[in-house]
């Protein structure tokens, strides 16, 4: 779907839930082979069943139905009676067509936080000598000034004045992580100390149906293999499944869901794909099945959430998943050349195609928000920046599973999850002629050490 169509189902989001009447669409939309049978009963099961749930998740995953989603979703509408609405979104789309502007998000303007009542010539930005503060009158903060260069940036000063785990040696670090694992400072640390510590599934999709217009990804095999042997060695009990259909990726995540983690400490899920976009309200983006069906990593997510996995409550839960961020080749900015090792090839990486996150737009937030649960210890990272896209070479593997398997290979004994996050995310924005950066999600409490 295009980009024109997306903001436009997302400017009548509100309306269509409110009003769309999903029970009579059913058959509409098998028809036209907009959505196929396992799809239809995923937004049946949507929620709690309501017909606004229902409705909620059928314009989510409209989005991911390609070019022509639109006019064949308007279509089903007339097809059903439901006219007013299809006349809204056909009068809505024409107009989008002569003023492509009219549905494009708006610039926003960056807002000054100060005291009520000061006038806009008095919010600048001192540079010197800034005046002697006076009750009353409050001085506007201005986060990352334009000057600063990155030597006086120096985050370290926020810190507590402790050694810095890089500068020190495996073993003085070691007293620190041991220090924060004690039972005395459970509040800092997780404590991974189960064997095994937790279950690890795989799911590793390589070969697509010719029917879902994807290509087949060489080299995941290589991807999947390394994270085998990577977390068996941090102590998981690890389950690969290949080439699952979205139904079938579904149901090996509920299986997992609702086994019993109680004696386990940890939970981690890998998933090895193409990637597509979806709506979302907390976790962007969203995975194929074989089938060309998509999977929001929301639901994914949620999946494992205090209500569908209770003894998961309070525990750990890690995503990591490698799948196309976008369609966008980010060729970088120019910087000081590195060392010529740091560089990597780029003449035969292919990307996970498919664009991944949305911009966001007018939405039922309120109400869709009161039907989630907060997250809690939830890690979810993704292997490139929202909008570009993820790459993977064919003989060696994907850019980012090849750079975890080595930060944690080197670091995992004694350095934290997110820091292990940061390398892996600078070692990969410094490879090939297009860039890469990964990012995460992360709902932790405390930090978290593997085993190693």
């Amino acid at each position: 779907m295009d980009e024109a169509d997306r903001q436009l189902l997302r400017r009548c989001r509100v309306q269509l839930v409110g009003e769309l009447q999903v029970a009579d669409l059913w058959d509409a939309l098998l028809n036209r082979e907009l959505f196929t049978p396992d799809m239809i009963e995923d937004i049946q099961r949507a929620g709690s069943g309501s017909r606004r749930d229902q409705a909620r998740q059928l314009i989510t995953d409209l989005e991911t139905r390609g070019s022509q989603a639109l006019p064949l979703f308007i279509s089903c509408l007339e097809d059903t009676g439901q006219h007013g609405l299809a006349s809204m979104l056909r009068t809505s789309s024409q107009a989008a067509k002569r003023d492509p502007e009219a549905v494009r998000p708006r610039d926003l303007l960056p807002v000054v936080v100060g005291p009520v009542g000061l006038r806009p010539e008095e919010l600048r930005v001192v540079k010197k000598d800034p005046p002697k503060l006076t009750p009353g009158k409050l001085t506007p903060v201005v986060l990352g000034p334009e000057e600063l260069c990155p030597a006086k940036l120096r985050p370290e000063v926020l810190r507590p004045d402790v050694p810095r785990p890089v500068d020190v040696p495996s073993g003085g670090f070691g007293d620190v992580r041991a220090q924060e694992r004690s039972k005395g400072n459970a509040d800092l640390a997780y404590v991974l100390d189960a064997d095994p510590c937790g279950h690890c599934l795989i799911l590793n999709n390589v070969s697509f149906s010719l029917k879902s217009g994807l290509s087949t990804r060489s080299g995941s095999n290589i991807d999947c293999e390394k994270l085998r042997r990577r977390f068996h060695l941090l102590h998981f009990k690890v389950e690969v499944k290949c080439d699952l259909t979205a139904k079938q990726m579904v149901q090996a995540l509920v299986a997992l869901s609702r086994r019993d983690h109680g004696a386990l400490d940890c939970c981690v899920v890998v998933i090895l794909s193409h990637g597509c976009q979806a709506s979302h309200l907390q976790f962007p983006g969203a995975v194929y099945g074989v089938d060309g069906g998509p999977v929001s990593i929301e639901k994914i997510v949620n999946i494992f959430n205090g209500t569908g996995c209770p003894s998961l409550r309070g525990k750990p839960k890690l995503f990591f998943i490698q799948a196309c961020g976008g369609d966008q080749r980010d060729r970088g900015f120019e910087v000081v050349p590195t060392a010529p090792e740091d560089r990597a090839p780029g003449g035969n990486s292919e990307p996970d195609a498919a664009p991944f996150l949305d911009r966001p737009g007018t939405c039922d937030q309120p109400d869709a928000v009161s039907s989630l649960p907060t997250p809690s210890d939830i890690f979810v990272s993704y292997s490139t920046f929202p909008g570009f896209v993820s790459w993977r070479d064919p003989k060696s593997g994907s850019w980012y599973v090849e750079t975890l398997d080595g930060v944690f290979e080197e670091w995992a004994h004694s350095e934290d999850l997110q820091s292990l996050l940061l390398r892996v995310a600078h070692a990969v924005s410094e490879k090939g002629v297009y860039k890469q950066i990964p990012g995460c999600i992360n709902f932790l409490r405390k930090k978290l050490f593997f085993r190693t």
